[in-house]
């Protein structure tokens, strides 16, 4: 079946590479005047490299002892790859350090269900969202899975986040009273909760909707919340805007040609 989808979602990658050309605009014209944009070198070097965490399943997964990574975003940026006819490179890297990546020209684009904040965009540009999402709590407790935020904050509880995220910076400002524990990997944090060295993890709503399908004996309750609005982007360089221009349209085609929903299908069950 995921080959199937695979094969699919490669059609789908055509059917954009075929849409964008007119008449004899097959290929990215070439730049002779002035230096070559960013885009243009990605396109001459032969090679996208993309950054992103491999800790959060579905959406991105380190595989082969951190060499590689597979999910929505790894298969995201194979789409981009693909309309670009280009290779696909990807470094698995902590969280928190992908935007630094990024500004030192190390990865060429970060996607790793990283939210856009305020913070964030004053660092690097975003495309998106291609996906929004809200908090959620996984636990063995069905009266903490209950409880509202209020009941929530309490110095008894003690709560795993990932390192970096979004989640822990929500944690922090919106229950102070709860003892936060912060890990790289989501493994780590799952292993935390069956284990019961504490009494739930909070995430985002892809994240926790995999941990319940992936671990089915045990006994795991996800709590799900509106308290925030997580729109997840694709990051990239601010002075790269070729490049931010070619990925706003990649996103455009890529979303009407039914992209998203071929990889959320595969991605979301």
């Amino acid at each position: 079946m995921f080959n199937k989808i695979l094969k699919i979602t490669s059609l789908v990658a055509l059917a954009i590479i075929m849409s964008a050309c007119n008449g004899n605009e097959a290929k990215p014209a070439n730049i002779t005047q002035g230096n070559s944009t960013y885009l243009q070198k990605i396109i001459d070097k032969g090679e996208l490299v993309l950054g992103t965490s491999g800790t959060m399943t579905p959406m991105t997964r380190s595989i082969n002892s951190g060499k590689d990574a597979v999910g929505f975003d790894v298969d995201l940026a194979k789409a981009m790859a693909v309309t670009m006819d280009v290779e696909l490179v990807v470094k698995v890297i902590e969280f928190e350090k992908l935007i630094p990546a990024l500004q030192n020209g190390e990865v060429d684009i970060v996607i790793s269900n990283m939210t856009i904040t305020p913070k964030r965009n004053t660092q690097v540009a975003f495309v998106g969202p291609y996906l929004t999402s809200g908090k959620c709590l996984i636990t063995k407790e069905a009266s903490l899975a209950a409880a509202k935020k209020e009941e929530l904050n309490s110095a008894s509880h003690k709560i795993v986040v990932l390192k970096g995220t979004t989640t822990e910076a929500f944690l922090k400002f919106a229950m102070p009273n709860v003892e936060g524990v912060s890990v790289v990997s989501q493994d780590v944090a799952v292993a935390m909760v069956k284990d019961g060295k504490v009494a739930a993890m909070m995430s985002e709503y892809p994240m926790c909707k995999s941990i319940i399908t992936s671990n089915p004996d045990d006994d795991f309750i996800a709590a799900f919340s509106n308290l925030t609005y997580e729109p997840i982007g694709i990051a990239l360089a601010p002075q790269n805007i070729h490049l931010q221009n070619w990925t706003q349209n990649f996103m455009l085609r890529a979303n009407n040609a039914g992209l998203l929903k071929l990889l959320a299908k595969k991605w979301f069950k």
